[in-house]
């Protein structure tokens, strides 16, 4: 079990997705760059068989903003899209309607 504090240290906010590009060396995956207001982030997402790039462009989404950096196949993701997922496929989470870029999400 996470305990409050844990979930604490997680920064989670609203960001608007401003490029999505192809991953060079995966077929699933999508380089997303996101923009939170006073900062721009790349981050690589397993999105690309549930979204076009016309349906992502301009989308608000929720991040974890405060996640360390990785490479994912090659590529270096500074962060998490949320999304959930069922037997139907991966829906992101995006506010009901827009928010400042980079306000938290409590």
């Amino acid at each position: 079990m996470a305990t409050i504090e844990d979930f604490r240290k997680l920064e989670l906010k609203v960001a608007q997705i401003k490029e999505v590009s192809e991953h060079p060396n995966a077929d699933k995956l999508l380089v997303l760059t996101l923009d939170l207001g006073d900062k721009t982030k790349q981050v690589v997402a397993g999105i690309k068989s549930f979204y076009t790039r016309e349906a992502l462009l301009g989308k608000y989404v929720v991040i974890v903003d405060n996640l360390d950096s990785v490479v994912l196949r090659g590529v270096e993701s500074h962060g998490m899209v949320l999304a959930g997922s069922d037997e139907s496929g991966i829906v992101i989470i995006s506010p009901e309607r827009p928010l400042k870029l980079g306000s938290i999400v409590k």
